[in-house]
């Protein structure tokens, strides 16, 4: 039997163009945390987690790459349970929208009750943009 824990929805923008935040080049920027309440679960945790997020390429277009890092935790340093790469197109000046499934499975139940997720971008280009939407979501359950 399933048992669901707890779900969580970190919204930071709802829609295109809602925000317009820098990305600082090669420093990991948070765009989303959740933190999941798992009290009472005595059997490993499995957690499944999605998001969107939505970045335009620098006035003069070049070469970006962007990466989104999940990580159990708050720091860039913790435990990565999530990383995918990819370039923006350089064909496409507008806002250009990421997706991300990710999964942490067999998590031994913490002792303060809560499991912490936290959502990262990196570019590798100064002027990278975040643009909206930008969405976290996670749900833990046992069984």
């Amino acid at each position: 039997m399933v048992t669901v824990l707890d779900a969580r929805t970190s919204q930071n923008a709802s829609t295109s163009g809602s925000i317009s935040i820098p990305v600082t080049a090669g420093t990991p920027q948070l765009f989303g945390q959740i933190g999941l309440i798992t009290t009472g679960a005595t059997t490993p945790i499995r957690v499944q987690m999605s998001g969107i997020i939505s970045l335009q390429l620098p006035l003069l277009p070049a070469l970006t790459s962007v990466t989104i890092t999940v990580v159990r935790g708050t720091a860039p340093t913790d435990p990565i349970v999530f990383s995918a790469s990819s370039n923006l197109d350089l064909e496409i000046l507008g806002p250009q929208a990421f997706t991300f499934i990710a999964a942490d499975f067999n998590v031994t139940p913490p002792a303060g009750g809560q499991l912490t997720y936290t959502a990262f971008v990196t570019s590798n280009l100064l002027g990278t943009v975040r643009v909206g939407p930008e969405s976290f979501y996670g749900i833990a359950f046992t069984g």
